[in-house]
């Protein structure tokens, strides 16, 4: 398993205990012969490389959408236009 440089943007599969599979999606902080380290969303996770199914570098995340402002109209809006 190769993994890129620290402060990369990762998703790394791996093993729970249970067996189950499931996925780490962050900054990668560091990895050596026997953990790697990536920072997200649930905070730092340090996984077992044994454990650890595929990993790979992912694009950027996209940026945060900014919520337009005809949706903090409400729904009375047309009706209160003031003709009365």
């Amino acid at each position: 398993m190769t993994l890129p440089e620290p402060g990369r943007r990762v998703v790394v599969r791996y093993l729970l205990p249970s067996g189950q599979a499931t996925d780490a999606l962050g900054e990668l902080l560091g990895a050596d012969a026997e953990t790697v380290v990536v920072d997200g969303k649930r905070g730092i996770e340090r996984i077992a490389v044994a454990a650890i199914i595929a990993a790979k570098e992912v694009p950027p995340a996209p940026a945060p959408r900014v919520r337009s402002g005809r949706d903090d109209q409400g729904p009375d809006a047309a009706s209160s236009s003031g003709s009365g």
